[in-house]
């Protein structure tokens, strides 16, 4: 049985075009039996889809064919089945939501890491390594001595510098993601506030567990991806981590023994929120799912979480 093809992909690039193109681009996808999401904005693209061999090199050789994707942050990996339950081709005001329009990684960016200067980067004492995804994300893994803003949403990065950091102390600063997205935002925004020496992990976390040799690894614990993988370990394949489908937290496998976890239903993150009203109904929905895999069908219920 041939595996899936999940495919992460982004660029900021000029694109006053993007009704035409996101139609284009859903018709290509469904042609293709592809799913996940797209995003396009006029600032550019962004997504992660699934798909078979051919239909994942068919959507990579539409944007070449395009011309203006030339520069196209891209990585893959292999999944036995689609991680995705749907497809969604969206035209938003960003591809990564910072808020704030001035931000233009187009124009400025920070120095791009590879692995190797990555590790002698975050090994060195004088650099502050941040880690700019959001807290849920943080927990499950990161680089060790990472700084964690504990944002709940990219748009409250902004604040967490004006309020933490100083240009003056922090003279150079490291900063990684899931797969570089934010951090091209992320490294503009700190160079547009006098930090000097910035630095981003090109390609994120996803792309350094791809190229890193085990014995170099810095990584500890998974990567959280947005799609029903919910995480995935050092080698890309699909971690411990399910997903709570009442709160949508990731939830360890020790929390998975915990008395307030039940799948679909609860986990030890929102039980103490939750009515017996909103678990009878979640439990309603798990046995409809759970009907639905006995019968051999597919039951889509909730999106898997957005960034």
């Amino acid at each position: 049985m041939s595996q899936t093809v999940v495919a992460a992909l982004y660029q900021f690039v000029a694109l006053p075009d993007c009704q035409p193109l996101r139609d284009a681009l859903q018709a290509l996808c469904e042609e293709h039996a592809i799913r996940g999401t797209l995003l396009l904005a006029s600032e550019g693209i962004n997504g992660t889809v699934a798909g078979s061999r051919d239909a994942i090199d068919a959507l990579r050789n539409f944007l070449r064919a395009d011309g203006r994707f030339n520069q196209l942050e891209y990585k893959e990996a292999l999944h036995d089945q689609s991680p995705f339950l749907r497809l969604k081709v969206k035209v938003k005001k960003e591809i990564v939501t910072m808020g704030m329009a001035e931000v233009d990684p187009r124009q400025m960016v920070g120095r791009y890491a590879d692995v190797e200067t990555w590790n002698r980067l975050i090994d060195d004492p004088e650099t502050l390594v941040i880690d700019t995804r959001n807290r849920y994300e943080v927990a499950i893994g990161r680089f060790r001595n990472a700084v964690s803003p504990e944002t709940e949403h990219f748009r409250e990065f902004p604040g967490y510098v004006r309020q933490n950091l100083d240009p003056a102390r922090h003279k150079r600063v490291a900063m990684y993601c899931t797969g570089g997205i934010r951090c091209e935002k992320a490294s503009h925004y700190l160079l547009s506030q006098g930090f000097k020496e910035v630095y981003h992990l090109k390609g994120g976390i996803l792309k350094y567990l791809e190229e890193v040799r085990p014995e170099e690894n810095r990584w500890q614990g998974e990567c959280f991806v947005f799609d029903e993988r919910v995480a995935v370990d050092h080698a890309l394949k699909r971690g411990e981590h399910v997903l709570c489908r009442a709160c949508r937290h990731p939830v360890s496998a020790a929390e998975q023994a915990h008395a307030e976890f039940e799948a679909g239903v609860s986990c030890p993150h929102c039980y103490a929120t939750q009515t017996p009203e909103k678990r009878a109904r979640a439990r309603e929905r798990q046995r409809q799912m759970e009907l639905a895999a006995a019968h051999g069908r597919q039951h889509l219920g909730p999106d898997a979480p957005g960034q």
